[in-house]
């Protein structure tokens, strides 16, 4: 019986991307931050897992392969928004690289993209129905009519608003303000509507400092709704707590 000796050869680990391929990926991401920062690299690091599954590398494809990545997603029941913004992605990487001289020309130059409805076809409340919320908030707690005027009256995000503090109030040519970080990371000073400063002080109370809405237990809202917050803290005063399912 004859037995096989150990092969001494070593297999070859190919790198996942090349150096002209990383360094279009670190630049083209560099160039945004925070959230569409995120949702870009996502975006890239999908479209690199399908083409690494398919011994496709990066500056490799061609349209083709690209509209095969669209037509993918589709069939995984991806919206057409989803669909569109991640081929948008993939077109801007590869312009990034075509203008970094890192690449020739760009698979995606006439890439189809999917129609997107931009209509709304969201439900949204009617006049009626808004000032009957206001009314059913102001007959509330303060911390709920204060948070409703600011989503319903001043047209802020949930983060927006719970994201803001008490020093952050002010007062512009007699009108009272109030800085907040928008979603982009972006500072703004926003007008507040009367009834939404008087709501803010009925919550405030006495209180100088800190958070303006905050959890049961004294802590800031960090989470993106207000019933409970995403690290587990407790609903905030007078909100009522999400019901265990």
């Amino acid at each position: 019986m004859t037995t096989a000796a150990p092969s001494t050869v070593l297999a070859t680990i190919q790198p996942a991307f090349t150096d002209a391929e990383r360094v279009a990926l670190a630049g083209f991401l560099a160039g945004y931050r925070g959230l569409t920062r995120e949702a870009y690299a996502l975006d890239l690091r999908q479209f690199a897992s399908w083409c690494r599954s398919r011994s496709l590398a990066l500056f490799a494809v061609r349209r083709a392969d690209i509209e095969g990545f669209a037509r993918d997603l589709e069939a995984m029941g991806r919206a057409r928004a989803t669909v569109t913004r991640r081929l948008s992605t993939i077109a801007g990487f590869y312009k990034y690289a075509v203008e970094e001289a890192l690449l020739d020309r760009s698979p995606a130059a006439h890439l189809r993209r999917p129609r997107v409805d931009y209509e709304s076809h969201a439900v949204a409340l009617d006049r009626n129905e808004l000032g009957a919320l206001l009314v059913t908030a102001g007959l509330g707690p303060s911390v709920v009519h204060a948070l409703i005027s600011l989503l319903a009256l001043n047209r802020l995000r949930v983060s927006e608003a719970t994201g803001a503090d008490i020093e952050a109030r002010g007062t512009e040519r007699g009108h009272r303000t109030l800085a907040i970080t928008r979603k982009s990371g972006k500072k703004a000073v926003i007008p507040l509507a009367p009834r939404t400063a008087r709501a803010m002080d009925l919550a405030i109370g006495e209180r100088a400092g800190g958070p303006i809405f905050l959890t049961a237990a004294g802590r800031g809202w960090t989470g993106t709704a207000p019933g409970g917050s995403s690290d587990g803290s407790p609903a905030a005063p007078g909100w009522p707590r999400r019901s265990a399912r």
